[in-house]
């Protein structure tokens, strides 16, 4: 029988994460954007969900729950919902931690896993997106030189997630001549190598409480060790999809948010003796937005699924974050028209919603799910 609705310990997940979402993202999403800066604070209160560190086995630190990208989905939605900026600076340590899992070699597990497993928490992320207006995951600058029993790392990242602090970052390269997926690998590099430079925060149009940094690697010299999954490489199909999904997911819970906001702004506003929302065109807005958010809804699940059982996800992960990247930004569109002019004030939190969803539609590589 195929199942369409969640487990009663994912619905626990939910349930526990909209209630932080609610009390303790929610309310800082506008001065986070506002100041650009994400606090210490709620970063550690989040990490003490165990978002990261039930997933990493117990031989490493961690709880040694079951890897699951379905109940990761689940869980981004929710904490997307209260605030996607944040989201994405909570979970950006399971971009560099979860690839080690799934694919890094007894060694790497042993020395990177274990940092994720403490009481506060622990910045590290994945350093995929490129400076070109026409990136494509499959088409990197980027590049890794063998030379000897070391690689040669040069090019430029951009959108790296909390970059500022981050102790490793893992960065996607390319290290042969092949195209596509199989000419991609990716490797450990930490924040105090030689030749990298970290940029400053970037200024970006939406998700400014989400600080993103860029990197220049000038022939950065890493030792082979370093290479995630080591002479066998990366899955990359399923390192790309991972965070394809995660991304879907972000967008899910923004695209929620927007439509749970205006429903009873449309009920409450009064214009020519009635409310807005029994007006044909209004009530029109809200039933396509609940559409949209059903149909990014499913094919995020699906997606997810197909990841949790191991298969290649190339195909659903791609629809799912296309989709989503439409389907979000013509939500918080819809939702701005059905505010009318209250949209464009900031006291209202749907141009905030506006500005990321439109900056969500271009990312790669901020999550994993």
């Amino acid at each position: 029988m195929i199942s369409f609705g969640p487990t009663e310990e994912q619905e626990l997940v939910r349930e526990t994460l909209r209630d932080f979402a609610q009390k303790e993202i929610r309310p800082l999403a506008r001065e986070c954007d506002e100041t650009a800066q994400v606090p210490d604070a709620v970063l550690d209160a989040a990490w003490s969900l165990g978002l990261t560190a039930t997933q990493i086995p117990e031989t490493y630190g961690g709880a040694g729950e079951a890897r699951s990208p379905v109940t990761n989905v689940l869980a981004l939605e929710e904490l997307a919902w209260g605030d996607a900026a944040l989201a994405l600076a909570i979970l950006s340590p399971s971009s560099f931690a979860l690839p080690i899992l799934d694919m890094g070699t007894e060694e790497q597990k042993k020395t990177y896993l274990p940092l994720f497993t403490g009481e506060r928490f622990h910045a590290a992320s994945l350093a995929l997106c490129e400076p070109s207006p026409t990136f494509d995951a499959l088409d990197l600058r980027t590049t890794a030189e063998p030379k000897g029993d070391r690689f040669l790392l040069s090019g430029r990242k951009c959108f790296v997630v909390l970059g500022d602090r981050a102790s490793h970052f893992l960065v996607v390269a390319r290290a042969s001549g092949r195209e596509g997926f199989a000419g991609m690998d990716a490797f450990i590099v930490p924040r105090d190598a030689k030749g990298l430079e970290i940029g400053g925060t970037e200024k970006n149009l939406g998700l400014r409480g989400l600080p993103t940094s860029s990197l220049v690697l000038d022939r950065v010299e890493v030792p082979a060790a370093s290479r995630l999954g080591g002479d066998a490489g990366i899955d990359a199909r399923r390192l790309v999809a991972s965070s394809r999904v995660g991304l879907a997911a972000a967008m899910l819970g923004l695209s929620r948010a927007v439509l749970e906001y205006a429903i009873p702004y449309a009920k409450d506003r009064i214009a020519f003796g009635e409310a807005i929302a029994r007006r044909q065109t209004v009530a029109f807005w809200l039933a396509d937005m609940r559409i949209e958010i059903d149909g990014i809804r499913w094919l995020a699940w699906q997606a997810a699924s197909v990841l949790e059982r191991g298969a290649d996800a190339t195909r659903e992960a791609h629809l799912a974050r296309g989709y989503a990247a439409e389907a979000s930004m013509k939500v918080a569109d819809d939702g701005l028209q059905v505010l009318g002019g209250h949209g464009f004030i900031r006291e209202h939190p749907v141009e905030l919603w506006y500005r990321a969803a439109r900056s969500l539609g271009i990312l790669e590589g901020t999550v994993a799910i």
